[in-house]
Order: structure tokens, then C-alpha cells, then sequence
């Protein structure tokens, strides 16, 4: 089975990627790195990979709205959450010198995790199209007034050196990625948590008459988000909730469909990993 990922090897991605597919007991899975969010979305929908690894949201920085908004769009299911420690650190070509650093290339959400800390070194954020790429690419330049933030662990792999150790702006940051399929919605016995996307109508107090029904059916709800529809004006809301667990749970909060909900999509049913809260 190919499993696509954004990135290159010793990306966040690829490590999600290997952690969730690639351990002692199962090497049989192929990890397939894209350059871009619209490139994975392509490959999964032609068939050139069966599922995606994808950071859906970042404890620092918020959701990750190019993959967020393809969930609807693209008629992905969600099978599994997964969550990354994210420590950046800043990497160098061997010689350079934190003090000599002017420019810094990682992915943009790289660059927003630690960019009170790059201010503070008046560093200059340069956007790549992915940390490892950023690495490779200092690598290749070969400037020690150019660094990358990264994984640690890219460093060696392209002859770099740690420059600075945890570049981030908060201690707790994690990144929450996706396992991502064309197929149906499925339910393991484990599953207690749900994602879904709806609208309400354009009346006063509609959406507090939606999360009250989901909640009086004995849903937690730990996320929601609004994001614009393809009509001007117009959202729909994307919400993460918790539920007693399997398919008996989710019927018993979204079967039938709460009166207040329109349009409503469901992206999955699947295991939720409880954050460690600091």
C-alpha cells in the first residue's frame, strides 16, 4: 500500500507518516513524498497512493485551512488522528555561527511556530515548500549566513550542524495530522471521536440551537471552526466531537441528522488521542 505524505524524507510529515505506517512489525507500506497539499489530494483521488498523511492543525499556529478546506471538497473520510512533538531547530552549514545568520527557510508554518523567535534574532523568514526541502536546500547553498529550521535529526543527513536547539515560540507545540482515504466512513469498536461539517440556517441563535442538540445527545465537542463556502458570505462549520465509543455512539448523537444541521457532511468516526495538557 502507498502512503502519501507533503514533504520530503525527515519532514514532519514523512516522521508522521513513519510512525503511523512503518513500524517494527509492518514495512510493507511505500511513504510517497508531494511538494503541495493540491498534490496529495490529486495523487489520492487518481489512485496513485491509497491514503494520506496530512497536518490538519497545529497547537501554536491553529487549523491548517489548504488541507481543512479539501475535506468536504475532495470527499476524503478521516481513518486515524496522530500527534507529532514539533521541535524546530535552527540548522546550519558546518562553521556558520547563530550570530552570523540572516536568512531562515522552513515551510511557513515552520516559520509562524517560532516567529517571535526568529524576531527576537532578527532573522529574516524565508518561505520553503517543506522543512526537509528547506534543509536540503541550505545544504545546497552552502552560505553560512542562511539556516534552516527543521528536525533535528535532518541535520546530519545533510552534513549540517545544530545551530540552535528549540527555535519554537511555545513549549507545547504539536501538530495534529490525518489519515486521510477516498473510502466510506468506517467504525472500529475504539472509535469515540467524529468529525463533521454542516451549516445552519440564517437565523437568530441557529448555531446555539445546533451544539446545544448535539450536546443534550451526549456529545463533547472539542473543536469548531468556520470557513467560507463558494457562495460570498456563506460558511459552514467544521466540528471535532467525542462520543461513548463504536457505532452505537455515533448514532446515538447523528443518527437522524439534528433538525438544526444543514448540509451536513460526515468525515469520520475514528479513535481520538487526548492531548497532554501542560
Amino acid at each position: 500500500m502507498k502512503i502519501g505524505y507533503q514533504g520530503e524524507p525527515r519532514s514532519y510529515s514523512h516522521r508522521a507518516a513513519t510512525e503511523l505506517f512503518l513500524t517494527d512489525n509492518n514495512t510493507a507500506h511505500e511513504l510517497v513524498g508531494f511538494e503541495t497539499f493540491p498534490a496529495c489530494f490529486a495523487a489520492l483521488a487518481t489512485g496513485e497512493v491509497h491514503q494520506l498523511v496530512l497536518p490538519i492543525a497545529n497547537s501554536t499556529t491553529g487549523s491548517i485551512l489548504p488541507v481543512l478546506d479539501r475535506l468536504v471538497s475532495d470527499r476524503v473520510s478521516i481513518l486515524a488522528e496522530h500527534l507529532v512533538e514539533v521541535r524546530h531547530a535552527l540548522l546550519g552549514v558546518p562553521g556558520a555561527s547563530p550570530d552570523g545568520v540572516k536568512e531562515v527557510w522552513s515551510h511557513p508554518e515552520a516559520l509562524t511556530q517560532a516567529s517571535g523567535a526568529l524576531a527576537r534574532r532578527g532573522y529574516h523568514p524565508v518561505p520553503a515548500h517543506d522543512t526537509a526541502g528547506a534543509v536540503r536546500l541550505v545544504a545546497e547553498r552552502g552560505d553560512p549566513s542562511i539556516a534552516a529550521l527543521g528536525r533535528p535529526e535532518a541535520a546530519a543527513e545533510h552534513g549540517l550542524d545544530v545551530l540552535v536547539d528549540n527555535m519554537i515560540d511555545r513549549s507545547h507545540n504539536t501538530t495534529r495530522f490525518l489519515v486521510l482515504t477516498t473510502d466510506a466512513p468506517t467504525f472500529g469498536a475504539d472509535a469515540n471521536k467524529t468529525s463533521i461539517s454542516f451549516a445552519t440556517s440564517h437565523t437568530p441563535g441557529a448555531l446555539a440551537l445546533a451544539l446545544t442538540e448535539l450536546g443534550l445527545r451526549g456529545a463533547n465537542l472539542t473543536r469548531i471552526e468556520s470557513r467560507p463556502t463558494e457562495d460570498a458570505w456563506a460558511y459552514h462549520f467544521y466540528v471535532d466531537l467525542l462520543h461513548e465509543p463504536g457505532e452505537a455512539g455515533f448514532r446515538a448523537v447523528m443518527d437522524p441528522p439534528p433538525a438544526t444541521l444543514q448540509d451536513v457532511h460526515h468525515l469520520g468516526t475514528y479513535r481520538g488521542i487526548m492531548p497532554v495538557l501542560e
